[in-house]
């Protein structure tokens, strides 16, 4: 984790801001920094034998696995026609295009053009390969320079496969910036919005702290009144929604990753510890793909997690319905006034876009071409 710079952490407060978001660069046009591990898809989605297609802030990737069990990331077109590669055939370790039948090893270099002969002229390099981990039900690529991947490392996930806690995975499509949904999390001031699932709830920002690349905010929530979804009682396994019972929420932004901690009154763990990244598809990145892992604290009663997981689930995709709503409803004004127009007024807020201002990079010209490819779900 990233060491929180002292002097900016506070009780309450965030620093002071010189000057208003309209003097400050578009973040709406910062591109996503490559040089950290993204997931582009579930384990799951990419069986043995099998190639599909995804991306990366407009770069195509074809994934596959190979019998061997390893999964590899190519770019996703033939060095010969252009074709992708993700419609072609996977044969033992290699990928073999669909066209002309090509065949590429899993670092990107061709291993066999089937009717050139020896002497007759010397093939193509290969194309791109990038680097592959795979970890919690996710691949992972590294889309920056290669030579980084090995001194970067995968995000922690301590909760993930323990015993204490289940994990409930999402991948979902969203038409906005990656930043907007950075901003959605760690502004719990939006709880109106949820008002119909989770009853009242009163957000009192309590700290926060901000560092180079990291944004942390701890909440007190209470709940004030109003009719509580069960799925939302359920996942606070400690038996909060109570009226004026009291949960703290902690959320951080550790470029590129975010994470929730929820606390309920009294309780000794957290009673989940969801984990988030927004990865960019298009070449202007104006759509992302989240994926989230959500660990849930097991109840005390045997199997009582089982059974409530249904109610659960159905709860998380509902507030994420409402969230997905809001982001891309700002996107859409955004792409109208072809500017960032926001009259932002949360001290934490200003900070967390300085956080992906400070560690982003500039945005590629766009091809105009299509740059996503299908989405995945869960």
């Amino acid at each position: 984790m990233t060491e929180i710079d002292s002097d900016r952490a506070g009780s309450g407060r965030s620093p002071v801001h010189p000057q208003p978001e309209s003097g400050l660069s578009d973040l709406r046009r910062v591109g996503a920094n490559p040089d950290y591990w993204y997931p582009v898809a579930l384990s799951r989605k990419v069986r043995t034998g099998q190639v599909i297609a995804t991306a990366f802030a407009g770069e195509r990737i074809a994934l596959y696995r190979g019998e061997n069990g390893a999964v590899h990331a190519l770019e996703d077109r033939c060095a010969h026609r252009q074709v992708p590669l993700s419609m072609g055939v996977v044969e033992g370790e290699t990928l073999r295009c669909c066209y002309h039948a090509w065949a590429y090893r899993g670092d990107g270099r061709i291993s066999q053009i089937p009717y050139l002969s020896k002497g007759d002229g010397r093939p193509p390099r290969g194309v791109r390969g990038y680097p592959v981990r795979e970890a919690y039900g996710l691949v992972f690529v590294f889309p920056g320079a290669p030579e980084k991947a090995a001194l970067t490392a995968l995000p922690e996930l301590p909760a993930f496969g323990s015993p204490a806690y289940k994990t409930m995975t999402f991948c979902r499509p969203v038409r906005c910036h990656y930043s907007f949904m950075h901003e959605n999390l760690l502004d719990m001031n939006h709880q109106f919005l949820h008002r119909g699932v989770v009853g009242k709830l009163h957000p009192q920002l309590l700290e926060s702290r901000t560092g180079t690349r990291s944004v942390e905010a701890r909440y007190l929530f209470t709940h004030v009144g109003g009719k509580r979804n069960r799925g939302a009682e359920l996942l606070a396994t400690e038996g909060t929604g109570r009226r004026g019972s009291s949960d703290t929420m902690i959320i951080r932004t550790d470029y590129p990753y975010q994470t929730l901690d929820l606390v309920p009154q009294n309780a000794e763990r957290p009673a989940f510890r969801l984990w988030a990244v927004y990865v960019p598809e298009g070449a202007e990145q104006r759509t992302c793909h989240a994926y989230g892992l959500l660990m849930i604290a097991k109840p005390r009663i045997p199997g009582a997690l089982h059974l409530a997981w249904p109610l659960i689930r159905r709860f998380t995709e509902r507030v994420f319905a409402e969230d997905r709503m809001a982001v891309e409803a700002e996107q859409r004004a955004w792409e109208e006034q072809n500017e960032d127009r926001n009259h932002e007024v949360f001290p934490l807020i200003l900070d967390v876009r300085e956080v992906l201002r400070g560690n982003g990079v500039p945005l590629r010209p766009s091809s105009g071409a299509a740059a996503c490819g299908p989405a995945l779900g869960v």
